[in-house]
């Protein structure tokens, strides 16, 4: 197999934004003050689409408890709220020797679970949900975040996607990797669940982008 095109982006800061906290596939979080980052393209002047679906798809779910808050689209990115502290990837990787009561992952796992049922509700699937996506405030609340996701008609037609897919170790095996339903949605929130609780991913002696395990 020919080996993949690999393209590197610099870190850029639109006026208003202080330095980059983060980067995706699609965009770099930057941050704005304490309260705000700002997710934008990965070059100047760059494809807004997926952004303006996370914005429709924000709209749709509304505010929840659960869900990191939307403060709105315009020329320069997706203004959103800011969790204090982080991915809960990284923050378990960094308490690793800490103690992190068994109450306290059960209450996270609990936190999750309601989000997802909220953004069910609203006939969203997330499509890429894992740790990574999954932040914290400054209260160790869980915020469901990243939503470049699918909108679904009632009858199951999607109306908008933003392309997401889930990596490996979370991605519930299917004849089209590209489609997504409730079923993939529920299999990488148990994927995450046993992450919060373990404090490890499933294979954790798999290396990320390996032969046949690269993230999707």
């Amino acid at each position: 197999m020919a080996d993949s095109e690999v393209v590197e982006y610099r870190h850029y800061c639109p006026p208003g934004v202080r330095r980059v906290l983060a980067s995706g596939t699609s965009a770099f979080i930057g941050e704005v003050d304490d309260w705000t980052i700002l997710k934008y393209p990965l070059e100047p002047g760059g494809d807004m689409t997926r952004l303006e679906v996370e914005h429709k798809i924000l709209e749709i779910i509304g505010q929840h408890a659960r869900i990191i808050s939307h403060k709105g689209l315009t020329e320069a990115g997706l203004y959103l709220e800011r969790a204090a502290n982080g991915t809960i990837f990284n923050f378990l990787a960094e308490k690793k020797h800490c103690h992190i009561s068994l109450q306290q992952r059960i209450a996270w796992c609990r936190e999750v679970i309601e989000a997802v049922e909220h953004v069910h509700s609203k006939r969203v699937i997330h499509c890429d949900i894992q740790p990574t996506n999954i932040l914290l405030d400054d209260n160790l609340h869980i915020k469901l975040a990243d939503f470049q996701s699918r909108y679904l008609a009632e009858n199951g037609e999607v109306i908008l996607t933003g392309w997401s897919g889930e990596p490996c170790r979370y991605f519930c095996p299917r004849e089209d990797e590209f489609e997504a339903d409730w079923r993939t949605d529920l299999f990488a929130l148990g994927s995450t669940i046993y992450f919060i609780i373990t404090g490890h991913e499933v294979f954790s002696d798999i290396k990320a982008g390996e032969a046949g395990w690269d993230d999707k």
